[in-house]
């Protein structure tokens, strides 16, 4: 099943991939817009949120293979 998906993103280009990270982030806005409450999320735990989803993909930017 992720192989096909891996096959079908490679087909992206760049501005796909921009695109699906605007419609990303105005679906997040819409999303706190109905659901506001969500802002009162202390800080730090976004934070950590953050850089716990971002370890892979770095990593995986970032290593020689």
């Amino acid at each position: 099943m992720f192989e096909k998906l891996n096959e079908k993103v490679r087909k992206l280009t760049y501005i796909d991939v921009k695109l699906i990270k605007l419609a990303t982030f105005f679906a997040a806005i819409i999303v706190v817009k109905l659901f506001p409450q969500l802002l009162k999320i202390n800080y730090w735990v976004l934070i950590v949120l953050t850089i716990a989803c971002s370890v892979k993909p770095a990593y995986k930017f970032l290593s020689k293979k």
